[in-house]
């Protein structure tokens, strides 16, 4: 692939707008914006996350998430394009099912923490979680494919499940919430 930007500034967008993958221009605030804005800060967490120490099996299952968030991105920046498949998500629920057989059911809330590794997994998920409620907001006013609402939902149990695993791997442990804390 040859050079995409040979600038980085282009100066088109100093009035508030900016250019949708069909060539449309849209306002920096529409919904479309917000969503695969998010879906890149999901993406930028997940980098973050992967400069910790981690199992190798989860930093591939990482980077591979990190192309799957950078298509989806691409999915809700040009309208009617289609990148996410049913069989990504699936694959999802595969590794979800693969990591949660490991861990013992839920009894109480988790904190988000356990660990620098856990901390950063839990906060890209919640912010895999900001992206699905901006996408499903979108979809109120423009098409969006069940498919990219679905991969969203599922990736963020995902990550939520490989905190829990990472918090148990890097010897912190799960975080619970003290909910009798307050009557004590």
């Amino acid at each position: 692939m040859g050079n995409r930007l040979s600038r980085i500034y282009t100066r088109t967008g100093d009035d508030g707008s900016t250019g949708l993958g069909d060539g449309s221009r849209t306002g920096k605030d529409a919904l479309r914006v917000t969503a695969y804005g998010t879906v890149d800060e999901a993406n930028s967490a997940i980098g973050v996350l992967l400069a910790a120490p981690l199992p190798e099996p989860v930093r591939a299952l990482l980077t591979t998430l990190q192309h799957q968030l950078f298509d989806l991105g691409g999915e809700l920046c040009i309208p009617g394009h289609a990148a996410i498949q049913a069989a990504d998500i699936d694959a999802l629920e595969r590794h979800l099912d693969h990591y949660n057989d490991s861990l013992p059911p839920l009894k109480d809330f988790i904190l988000p923490g356990g660990g620098e590794a856990a901390a950063r997994c839990h906060l890209a998920r919640t912010i895999v979680r900001r992206a699905e409620r901006e996408t499903v907001a979108l979809s109120r006013s423009e098409s969006v494919r069940g498919e990219a609402l679905r991969y969203l939902n599922r990736l963020s149990d995902l990550l939520f499940v490989l905190a829990r695993v990472l918090a148990r791997a890097d010897g912190h442990g799960e975080v619970l919430w003290d909910h009798a804390r307050r009557h004590a």
